[in-house]
């Protein structure tokens, strides 16, 4: 479901856009459909054609995006499982300080190979309203004043849908534009569409390593840009924005963390309007990819930070739950692929 389809809904009802407004923006901060003011309840703004429509769509509005399951992390963060109105499912991550992680496809095309997500290839997009109905969930627990695009999914395959999510969150959401967070492997439709937009989020780009060749390796179905080319259009949306570009590097035990990565990470970096957050790999024992020591994550951080490079350590949220991004989701699959095996068994 889109956003126009629920604004369609209600101009069918009777609603003029006014009504239209104040109940979508009750819905995506997390209140009840009909919530008034202290000088005017619903009763005496709300037509009652509109009124008596309101159940109906709440309940499908709230199907949009249910709660399967919570799971608390130790940092303050709660990896939450989400179900659409069809059967599959999202992850979506309370953050610490007010923050939402929210997902904006059931699977990935990009195929990065250290991601639990892109392993499933993509299954669906999330409709607009399914991106903002993961927002009014997460409300319901406690207030969220940011939003990154960094959940299950690249954000610019689905980029209409994410877009009228970013354009709602940031106006009847009530969410600061620099505070919206859209994250990409760098397709160039994202570069050429959000300095259009009315709402004009801070970007993330997924870099991970300084040479070409191995970027094709670890994100196999990426647009061919090399690191350099993708740092540049960074730059120019830094500068258009006013917001600096942060540049996401999952860091892989004997990969990307040599000293000839940090090296091109200067040379890349150095005098960019840029914050470099170094991502140690949310492994596993019998993972394929393991993390550097903490030591080596120390000294990686220092030796950037030294040279002019704003580094910050960015663990992934809920690590104690095993809970990288798409592993919640494919337990949870599992865990109904076997059930079903069992019933066909009996």
């Amino acid at each position: 479901m889109r956003i126009h389809d629920i604004q369609q809904r209600l101009a069918e009802a009777g609603a003029k856009p006014q009504h239209t407004g104040r109940i979508i923006r009750a819905w995506v901060q997390g209140r009840s459909l009909d919530h008034g003011t202290r000088h005017q309840p619903s009763e005496s703004f709300l037509p009652l054609s509109v009124r008596e429509a309101l159940p109906q769509l709440s309940a499908d509005l709230q199907n949009l995006a249910q709660l399967r399951s919570e799971h608390p992390g130790a940092d303050g963060s709660a990896r939450l499982l989400v179900g659409l109105a069809d059967g599959q499912m999202v992850e979506s991550v309370l953050l610490p300080r007010d923050g939402l992680c929210v997902s904006s496809q059931v699977g990935c095309a990009v195929g990065c190979v250290f991601c639990m997500t892109g392993k499933s290839g993509l299954l669906r997009q999330v409709g607009s309203a399914e991106i903002v109905a993961q927002v009014a969930l997460a409300r319901r627990f406690r207030p969220v004043k940011k939003v990154v695009f960094m959940g299950m999914g690249e954000p610019a395959h689905n980029l209409d849908n994410v877009l009228e999510a970013i354009d709602l969150l940031g106006t009847d959401g009530n969410i600061g534009h620099k505070n919206l967070v859209f994250s990409t492997v760098g397709d160039l439709r994202a570069f050429e569409r959000l300095p259009q937009q009315r709402v004009k989020p801070a970007l993330a780009l997924s870099l991970h390593t300084s040479r070409a060749d191995l970027r094709a390796e670890l994100l196999p179905k990426a647009p061919r840009i090399t690191p350099d080319e993708l740092v540049e259009l960074g730059e120019t949306y830094a500068r258009q924005t006013g917001y600096p570009i942060q540049y996401q590097w999952t860091l892989l035990a004997g990969i990307n963390d040599s000293q000839e990565e940090m090296d091109g990470i200067l040379r890349l970096l150095k005098g960019k309007y840029a914050v470099m957050n170094l991502i140690p790999y949310n492994s596993l024992e019998d993972d394929e990819y393991q993390r550097p020591a903490g030591e080596r994550i120390v000294q990686m951080v220092r030796y950037l930070h030294s040279r002019g490079v704003l580094t910050k350590v960015r663990n992934s949220a809920g690590q104690d739950v095993e809970g990288g991004c798409g592993q919640l989701r494919a337990r949870a699959v599992e865990l109904v692929n076997t059930k079903r095996l069992h019933l066909r068994q009996s």
